[in-house]
């Protein structure tokens, strides 16, 4: 079954680029195309894509909105950014959002198709420079006055969880994929998207990224 996919920036020139170079993938297909925000959040309605790759600034609704706006509805697509500016603003601000990706526009071709690959099987897939910018915010925010307060409401959010779950939400945080904790842990695939799964509703996120950061909240990682 193919993946499928919306495309949503309001340069048509990169929408035409993205929609030829995906085009010729058996396992990815291309289902429509938006250019703002407000008419992104509509197309995924009418749509069902699996995964949407969103542009940042955008006339209307902003990607980072938009990607709020849709995982507020049940059962939402993937989230993968892609923006030219690779500001701090926009990482933690997709992140917070809901993204499950965050990809510079400039990432070669492969790497963009490895992405939409990730994200649709639930894996988050970062650049280099958005993960040494996420890392960068979270020591930062570490160094801050409220990061006392910041560990006790991660502490909190990670008690309930089971000895099973906690093992995986750790994992999650060093950044291992599904198959990495499933032979670490000595677990089925399935097994540990299922405990994947429970994490998002325990600890109330929306994706990986965001049991990373609990987790480093945490100071566990």
């Amino acid at each position: 079954m193919s993946t499928r996919v919306l495309i949503v920036d309001d340069d048509p020139l990169v929408r035409s680029a993205l929609t030829l170079m995906l085009g010729g993938q058996q396992d990815v297909e291309v289902v429509g195309e938006a250019s703002d925000g407000r008419e992104g959040v509509e197309a995924v309605a009418d749509l069902r894509p699996d995964v949407v790759l969103m542009d940042v600034r955008m006339p209307r609704l902003n990607g980072l909105e938009a990607t709020r706006e849709l995982h507020q509805q049940p059962d939402p697509p993937r989230v993968i950014v892609l923006t030219t500016f690779d500001a701090d603003d926009h990482v933690v601000g997709a992140l917070a959002a809901g993204a499950d990706g965050f990809l510079l526009k400039d990432t070669p071709p492969p790497q963009i198709l490895e992405a939409i690959r990730k994200v649709a099987d639930g894996e988050p897939m970062l650049s280099p420079s958005a993960t040494r910018t996420l890392l960068r915010r979270l020591r930062s925010d570490h160094a801050d006055t409220g990061a006392a307060d910041r560990v006790a409401e991660a502490e909190r959010r990670l008690a309930p969880l089971t000895y099973r779950e906690r093992d995986v939400a750790l994992a999650v945080g060093r950044g291992l994929s599904n198959a990495e904790i499933a032979a670490e842990l000595y677990l089925s695939v399935p097994t540990v998207k299922a405990h994947v799964s429970r994490l998002f509703d325990k600890l109330e996120v929306t994706n990986r990224v965001q049991i990373a950061m609990c987790v480093h909240d945490a100071g566990l990682v």
